[in-house]
């Protein structure tokens, strides 16, 4: 059970950020290879604005927009994050000659790490909590009293669900380090 716990949870998780960092790596490589780093330093652009595309689904999530199918929004929300968060980490590369761009850097990649972890507790205690509906529906239960014997579980359910309270603090934090980061690109960029 243990190992099919850490293949079904914790593999995934690590995998998603290992992908990340790998393929961040990798393109920064080849970019170097092909005597082509000046584009690293343009992709923050795209990767930005992906990142705010994936915004959609928040925005859907809290009804300030009415179109658009939740779960699907979900999914390219959580492709189009990953994607453009690869292509800022290909941006920032290995220059470390700006503290609040690292700083939005690291603040990306804990609100990354922190939405996976969100994404694969809420199935986790979805899928435990599925399982022991049917357990006790197959013990023959009437669904009164399954839902009776779920209660705790269910309001743990709803807490684990919560977990967004502590994702939207830290993409708010990297919002706006990211939005500090740009504006003073603006301010210090060489305009002549």
């Amino acid at each position: 059970m243990t190992g099919s716990l850490i293949n079904r949870e914790v593999l995934p998780f690590v995998l998603a950020l290992a992908a990340l960092a790998a393929a961040a790596l990798l393109l920064d490589l080849v970019l170097h290879l092909a005597d082509l780093v000046w584009i690293g330093r343009y992709l923050g652009i795209p990767g930005t604005v992906l990142i705010l595309l994936s915004l959609r689904y928040s925005l859907r999530k809290r009804k300030l927009i009415t179109t658009g199918d939740p779960v699907s929004l979900l999914r390219r929300h959580e492709w189009m994050a990953w994607a453009g968060s690869l292509l800022v980490l290909v941006h920032a590369g290995i220059h470390f000659n700006a503290i609040l761009a690292w700083l939005a850097v690291w603040a990306m990649l804990i609100n990354v790490a922190s939405g996976l972890t969100g994404k694969y507790l809420l199935a986790r205690s979805r899928r435990r909590m599925e399982a022991s509906r049917q357990q006790f529906r197959d013990e023959g239960l009437p669904a009164d009293a399954v839902e009776e014997r779920l209660y705790w579980d269910s309001l743990t359910f709803d807490v684990i669900k919560q977990w967004r309270v502590v994702h939207f603090p830290i993409t708010l934090a990297f919002a706006v380090l990211a939005s500090a980061h740009i504006l003073s690109v603006f301010l210090f960029w060489g305009w002549r």
